[in-house]
């Protein structure tokens, strides 16, 4: 294989973007960038500058230019090379400048120190792998390590020194990657960066980005996001647009703002049509004042403020210009001047630059304005901030250039960007002229101009405007109007056309079995509908003939004549060993008349409620219910094909209802006791019901299960509930369970789950791999111990010693994966609550509230979407009891026929008659 020589040059451009590396690499001509240009220009004479001040202070002979080959290096006398060039296999660059440190004495060698020149003010992570770079270079080619070296910066020509040997592994593995990418000749993957508005390459990149439709076209998006869309097959913006689905947002979350979405962005971009998420409304309540601030960010210096004051055809431009650093805290005294004279002004500006100027001049120079209507920071209005996540303008960036060229303001400089205004500022700091003094003014006024151009823009924006009578309205969209496409589920379809429609009705089941089916069938004419067919009233299996009263309540009369028969039936279920059959009991009565008062009464000492049905049925019912996790209907369905009853689902739900409130107080008791108890396992799910989200917690300390609603899933609930618990708590990594104030356990087998799915993901992560390998030889003995002995500390806290030396062990190590650091963070932020159950008896290593939640998981198949809040709650009763029986070993529909409210007492009744 053939390998290209990486210079300095091509090594800083890989730290920029490996397009531009590619390109340098390959000697492609750029398309030009002035601000690029400028930036060459003002690092090669900084250069030459800081070589000239080192070598004025170094005899002649002491000083070298253009040295090259490691013989002089070896050989050397003089203490300082300039333009030195370094070459060590395929690595080579040309280093500003080296010092030679003599050496100290016998058997010594002589120290070389590489020297960088950068003219900027604020160093940057790059700067110092350059550096690092050089060294490597240098080392390499003296055959002894460089450790330091050593970076002149800024105007006031400060000295860093850099431990070079500290970055020299990941410098060597950058140039692997750089020799790995140029060997094949084949250029990498274009994807557009920040760096591009500094690139000579910009034009040609962009070009390309457009012709492909590249995801890295939309300025927001991160290379982590572009690669998730990659893995589904997602490239280009046009196919991000179809993945866009609009979704109702819950009422918990209507009042926060709506998360920024990169598939609606593209989707603005091809429809050409403005985008609203919600309502946006933008309203300055006082006299706007449009402002824009120009300055250099390396040396916090800012020379130009801007402000475009009020609306309408005439308004106020003011442009404030500062000449030298001095001049600074003048221009902001004029600043807060002008605002006084303004009556309610509200500053209104675009991006943060403008927010961190105003909090900085403040603190540097103070801020009058401090007691006024507005505070200076506080009070401004950041432009970006209201469009960002609310407003998708058809326009791959959310800059200030993009959305005012889009509503129809250009620039006079049609090139004009924040950057090249850094370069103007040098430019006229050298020369003084006017003209670039001008082009600076008129830019940062075309700036608040165009500032002003959105804020109308946007206050005009409405989207339920009728598109007749507004041309504007016809490009603008509101999220809440776009169809809503569920793929792969029951219900109404939207047809586009009309007939297509009438089509579609004519193919459903009813309608052919009514209206078409009846007229060629003759079988069908003569079979009743079903919801006309109803079972026949059920014949009485025992009657009870109710005695008469003995006398008259009122006046205690004995002598009393039958009145009026009346009777009352009562539908239930009677078990046997082997099965279940309709039990209809008829209690026939009279009505008597009193021959004294002729008062009419009838014997109040009676053995039926009002209720239709017996006990027995009730108890079936939530059997079926709950245990069994039969929907209502097909509960409804059953008694009257099985067992000739004339019931509906209304029917089912009512008593279901009756069976929940009858063991509301058995409910209470259960929870009472888990959260007075030693031990508590926790766990939660959520519930979907009437367009609505709630959520299910789960607690048991292992004989008793309760179930709690929530309405959302922060900590409140669990906060007010274990606010005096103080066992142990076993739970998951949610962040709610890290608020209350007890011994807290966190389930290993989450965490195992968790490590196992970034081994799939990472399948050759090898540093990952072995820290999972060392959790899991940790990890195995202390469960066979636990096999063994049970959950006894006796035998456990010999493991301790085990779990320190284990997280010293990873304390140590030197990971470079992120996913490998994370997972060490993990275990190191959990150390505490990991290993817990070493300290406590009877304390799992798990969370066995995963299996009690599952039960609620089978029975939210059944009444997701369909049941409300008290629904809900009612079945978190029966839920409660059903699984606690389990717990208890006893049978949910035994203790349901028996009547017994104390769950407890009920399964030691069972173990008695169970006994010898």
């Amino acid at each position: 294989m053939i390998h290209m020589q990486i210079t300095a040059n091509i090594f800083e451009a890989y730290l920029n973007c490996p397009t531009k590396c590619f390109l340098r690499a390959h000697n492609e001509a750029g398309t030009g960038n002035a601000y690029a240009d400028w930036m060459r220009t003002e690092t090669e004479t900084y250069r030459n500058a800081g070589v000239k001040r080192l070598t004025d202070g170094v005899t002649p002979d002491g000083c070298v230019t253009g040295l090259a080959g490691t013989k002089d290096m070896k050989t050397a006398t003089w203490r300082l090379a300039a333009d030195a060039v370094t070459q060590a296999g395929n690595l080579e660059s040309k280093i500003h400048a080296i010092e030679r440190i003599p050496s100290g004495g016998r058997g010594r060698a002589a120290q070389f120190i590489p020297v960088r020149f950068i003219f900027r003010n604020k160093l940057s992570k790059d700067d110092k792998l350059l550096l690092a770079f050089d060294a490597l270079v240098l080392s390499g080619m003296l055959g002894r390590t460089v450790s330091i070296g050593k970076i002149i910066h800024g105007d006031d020509h400060s000295t860093l020194k850099v431990k070079a040997a500290s970055l020299s592994n990941r410098v060597g593995k950058l140039t692997e990657k750089i020799d790995a990418m140029l060997s094949p000749d084949k250029a990498p993957d274009l994807v557009l960066n920040r760096y591009c508005g500094e690139c000579e390459f910009r034009i040609r990149c962009r070009q390309k980005a457009v012709e492909k439709d590249d995801l890295s076209l939309l300025a927001g998006m991160s290379e982590k996001e572009r690669k998730k869309l990659n893995s589904k097959g997602i490239f280009t913006v046009t196919q991000l647009s179809y993945t866009f689905r609009p979704r109702r947002r819950p009422k918990r979350l209507r009042d926060k703002r709506e998360k920024y979405h990169h598939a609606l962005k593209a989707l603005a971009v091809r429809e050409k049509k403005i985008h609203i998420v919600g309502t946006p409304e933008l309203n300055i309540e006082g006299t706007p004042i449009y402002m824009d601030v120009e300055g250099l960010p390396d040396r916090d210096f800012y020379y130009l403020i801007g402000m475009r004051i009020g609306n309408g055809e005439s308004p106020v431009q003011h442009s404030l210009w500062a000449d030298t650093v001095e001049d600074e805290g003048k221009i902001w005294r004029k600043f807060l001047g002008i605002l006084e004279t303004v009556e309610m002004p509200v500053l209104v500006h675009y991006g943060s630059y403008e927010t961190t100027f105003l909090k900085r001049m403040g603190k540097r120079y103070g801020n009058s304005l401090a007691d006024s209507p507005i505070a200076a920071a506080e009070s401004s209005l950041n432009v970006l901030s209201f469009v960002f996540g609310r407003i998708y303008f058809p326009t791959f960036s959310n800059g200030l250039k993009d959305i005012a060229r889009f509503i129809g303001f250009n620039w006079s400089d049609p090139h004009a960007t924040g950057t090249k205004t850094i370069s103007l500022r040098h430019e006229w700091e050298i020369s003084g002229q006017a003209c670039v003094k001008n082009a600076l003014l008129t830019y940062n006024a075309e700036d608040c101009t165009a500032l002003q151009r959105i804020v109308e823009f946007l206050s005009c924006i409405r989207s339920n405007r009728d598109p007749k009578t507004d041309k504007g309205a016809q490009s603008v969209v509101n999220t809440e109007n776009l169809p809503r496409e569920d793929f792969g589920y029951f219900g109404a379809n939207q047809f586009q056309l009309p007939g297509l429609d009438e089509i579609n009705k004519a193919a459903y089941w009813d309608y052919q079995r009514e209206k078409v089916l009846v007229k060629t069938n003759k079988q069908r004419r003569q079979t009743p509908p079903k919801h006309a067919r109803r079972n026949p009233e059920p014949r009485a299996n025992k009657i009870v003939d109710w005695p008469a009263p003995s006398a008259c309540p009122k006046c205690s009369e004995q002598k009393l004549y039958k009145h009026e028969a009346m009777s009352k039936t009562v539908l239930d279920v009677r078990f046997s060993a082997s099965g279940l059959k309709r039990w209809v009991t008829r209690f026939d009565f009279y009505r008597y008349r009193c021959t004294r008062c002729h008062a009419v009464v009838r014997n109040p000492d009676r053995a039926w409620s009002s209720e239709k049905f017996g006990h027995n049925l009730r108890a079936f019912v939530a059997y079926l219910i709950v245990e069994l996790r039969l929907p209502q209907e097909t509960v409804a369905t059953f008694l009257q094909q099985l067992l000739g009853m004339n019931v509906c689902r209304s029917t089912t739900n009512k008593l279901k209802v009756a069976a929940a409130q009858i063991y509301q107080e058995t409910y209470d008791n259960l929870l009472k006791r888990i959260v007075a108890g030693s031990l508590v396992h926790a766990d939660e799910t959520k519930i979907d019901f009437k367009s609505r989200i709630g959520y299910i917690w789960a607690f048991t300390n292992l004989n008793e299960v309760a179930f709690v609603f929530a309405e959302s899933r922060e900590g409140n609930l669990i906060k007010s509930l274990l606010k005096d618990f103080k066992g142990v708590l076993v739970s998951d990594f949610y962040a709610a369970y890290d608020g209350i104030e007890c011994p807290q356990q966190k389930c290993l087998i989450h965490l195992i789950r968790d490590l196992n799915n970034d081994l799939i993901g990472e399948p050759f992560n090898e540093e990952l791999k072995g820290l999972v390998a060392d959790f899991t030889r940790l990890l195995r003995p202390i469960i066979a111990t636990v096999d063994r002995y049970g959950l006894k500390t006796r035998f456990l806290r010999r493991h301790k010693g085990e779990v320190y030396r284990f997280y010293r062990a990873i304390h140590g190590l030197d990971l470079s994966s992120e996913t490998a650091q994370k997972c060490r963070a993990r275990l190191e932020k959990n150390r505490n609550s990991l290993f817990t159950f070493l300290d406590y008896d009877d304390v799992p290593w798990n969370n066995n509230a995963e299996h009690a939640i599952k039960s609620f998981v089978f029975l939210r198949r059944i009444i997701s979407g369909v049941t409300t809040e008290k629904g809900i709650r009612e079945y978190l009763v029966l839920l409660s009891i059903c699984q606690t029986c389990k717990c208890m070993g006893v049978d949910f529909l035994d203790f349901l026929r028996s009547g017994e409210k104390d769950i407890e007492a009920f399964a030691q009744t069972r173990r008695r008659r169970r006994s010898p």
